[in-house]
């Protein structure tokens, strides 16, 4: 567990180790495995989920910053543990991310502390992630457009209804870094229309947050399950 940068949480949790198998020429933590020579062997280290106690109420945990947690490679068992503790821990909000979204449903419905995201990089045909989304049930249902390299124009209205049909509440955009490579401001404009014509928040990174001076970081909006006072 440590404090992290990413601006949408407080803390990230990366109980699976190894080089992640999904290979995506973007990523950093590949890099920083080859470049410092780290075990690659895929494997679990439950050693990092304890300090959950010493967290504050109310706080947002990444789970699985640097590893797919939803690759075939990962064993149930392993998930199985992860989502007993983010269940035990019902003071804070888990925030799951995946490309691997045919795996969600049968892991589906997820606790209502669980936040859980696709993370789409370019167009998909027939709009392939958010079909996965409109069949997993969770309290927030989140698209991260991360970094957005590819998309295109005229598809706000499209976009909204499958936002709409896939119950989606929350949308993260951001830039390639590492190096920094910022998508067309067209295709930016694109999806934070379709999510304001939903009504969905949107959280803009840095940097693209200052390159095109949209300065939104807004969260999902969780409606109260508990009973009002009599």
């Amino acid at each position: 567990m440590s404090k992290t940068k990413i601006p949408w949480c407080d803390y990230t949790i990366n109980p699976v180790k190894g080089l992640c198998p999904m290979a995506c020429s973007y990523c950093y933590a590949r890099r920083m495995y080859k470049r410092f020579k780290w075990n690659p062997e895929i494997r679990f280290t439950p050693g990092a989920m304890p300090d959950m106690m010493n967290m504050p109420d109310g706080s947002k945990v990444f789970w699985g910053s640097t590893f797919e947690l939803f690759h075939d490679s990962v064993p149930n068992s392993w998930r199985e543990i992860i989502f007993y503790n983010a269940k035990i821990f019902d003071n804070l909000t888990h925030i799951f991310l995946t490309k691997q979204p045919q795996n969600l449903i049968k892991l589906s419905p997820f606790p209502d502390n669980c936040w859980v995201g696709v993370t789409i990089t370019d167009p998909y045909p027939d709009n392939t992630p958010l079909a996965y989304l409109a069949k997993v049930e969770a309290k927030v249902k989140y698209i991260s457009f991360e970094p957005l390299l590819k998309w295109g124009t005229d598809l706000s209205s499209v976009l909204k209804l499958s936002f709409e049909k896939a119950g989606i509440s929350w949308v993260i955009l951001g830039s390639q870094t590492q190096p920094t490579r910022h998508p067309s401001r067209e295709w930016v404009d694109e999806i934070i229309t379709a999510a304001d014509k939903a009504g969905i928040p949107v959280f803009v990174k840095e940097p693209m947050a200052s390159h095109f001076n949209i300065h939104r970081q807004e969260f999902p909006v969780i409606a109260s399950t508990k009973g009002e006072e009599g």
